[in-house]
Order: C-alpha cells, then sequence, then structure tokens
C-alpha cells in the first residue's frame, strides 16, 4: 500500500465499511449483524455446535497441533468488508475493531506470550500491514501478555482462497520455522480461521521449538452452515 493510499485513509470522512454509511468504520446496524461466537462451541476448533463436544465434524479425525481455537465473530457478511479492507487496503483503524470484539467473546487466554503467524514480506510491504502481528500487539496491550515473534516464513505460499480442506493443508506444509525457542503455552493470533490448515501448521513448528500447549485465537473463522 503505497503512501497516498495512506494519507486517503486518514482524511477521507469515515463511512461503514460495510454498508457505506454513518460516520464509523462498522456502524450500528452493521454491528449488530455480526455472528458473535460466544455460545456453545467445539471445545477443540470453536466451531458453534448445538451442544457441548469435545470434537465436531469439522475436526474429529484430524491431528492439529493446538489445544483449542477460538474467534469472536463469524466469517460473512459485514466481517468480510473490514477484513477485506485490513488485508487489502492496509486500513490499521480495523485492528482496533477487531481487538475490541475479540476481547468482548474470547477469554483472556491463559499462556505465557502470545505469537503470530508472519506475514509474507512481499505482500506486507504492499498492505503495509501484518494483520496478524497488528492484532497480537492490540490483544497483547489488552491482555497485558508479552508478544514474541516465535515463527518465520520458510517461503511464500500461493493463496489458499477456493481450496479445498487437502489442498490447503498441502499449501502451507513446512511454511514456518521456529524463530528461537518457545515458551511452555502459547496463544498463537492470527485474522482469520479458515479450514485450521495454517493454524495447525505454524502450531505444529510452535511444538517442536518447546511449547507443550498452542491456544489459536483469531477475529474471525469461516462458519459452514
Amino acid at each position: 500500500m503505497d503512501a497516498g493510499a495512506k494519507i486517503l485513509d486518514l482524511l477521507l470522512p469515515e463511512r461503514c465499511l460495510a454498508c457505506g454509511r454513518g460516520e464509523e468504520l462498522l456502524c450500528v446496524d452493521c454491528r449488530a449483524r455480526l455472528l458473535l461466537l460466544g455460545g456453545t462451541l467445539c471445545a477443540r476448533c470453536g466451531c458453534p455446535t448445538a451442544w457441548p463436544v469435545e470434537r465436531c465434524g469439522e475436526c474429529a479425525g484430524r491431528r492439529l497441533a493446538f489445544a483449542s481455537a477460538r474467534a469472536a465473530v463469524a466469517y460473512d457478511g459485514p466481517v468480510q468488508a473490514l477484513v477485506g479492507a485490513w488485508k487489502e487496503r492496509g486500513l490499521r483503524r480495523v485492528g482496533e475493531i477487531a481487538a475490541e470484539l475479540v476481547t468482548d467473546v474470547v477469554a483472556r487466554p491463559s499462556a505465557d506470550a502470545l505469537a503470530f503467524v508472519p506475514g509474507e514480506a512481499d505482500r506486507i510491504g504492499w498492505r503495509g500491514v501484518n494483520t496478524a502481528q497488528e492484532l497480537a500487539r492490540r490483544l497483547g496491550a489488552r491482555w497485558e501478555l508479552p508478544v514474541e515473534p516465535l515463527l518465520e516464513r520458510t517461503r511464500r505460499v500461493p493463496r489458499q482462497r477456493g481450496l479445498s480442506r487437502a489442498a490447503r493443508s498441502t499449501n502451507v506444509r513446512e511454511a514456518f520455522r521456529a524463530a528461537g525457542a518457545a515458551p511452555r503455552i502459547v496463544a498463537l493470533v492470527d485474522d482469520v480461521y479458515t479450514t485450521g490448515a495454517t493454524a495447525a501448521a505454524a502450531a505444529r513448528e510452535l511444538r517442536r521449538a518447546g511449547a507443550r500447549t498452542v491456544h489459536v485465537i483469531t477475529f474471525a473463522r469461516t462458519v459452514r452452515r
């Protein structure tokens, strides 16, 4: 994202990113449309369920390196507009909305530190922000937890959009490596949980680096209906 675009984001009057009305990035009406994920959930992957289960249809039978995954909102409707502006335009103010919603919905993790899924250098340069790192920084301040760069990218990953769960897992295999020893309990932060492939690959490396337990926390997650 170039400097001119950043200046425009600062100078133009705020409008709701979802509906284009109002004077906030997320207006009251669109905020009311958010599906908050604070109800009954799968204990492992955080998918909404009709009753409490240890494993749901989405994660049963899968070898997941993380102990739990939790998200604030369903990746649908207004949230897609927010994430699009955050990821594609580098609109940093969305990070504060995301952090607010996460801390409202997701319990503070019992962790020694927050880590984040590392972005790719060219995409960060274009966007001007690594959304996972930005969210981790804001959550760290709210939860009074240290944020540590525990992971690195080993290679560029083709875009995941439109890929099956199996293809996504292959796509991110060995895409991360630990940057050093990991603390015993880590909360791994990312922007969106889709199939869990990226979270699982990153958590696996944290486990190899010494983490006994990894909890995944994201702003949004895909909810299949």
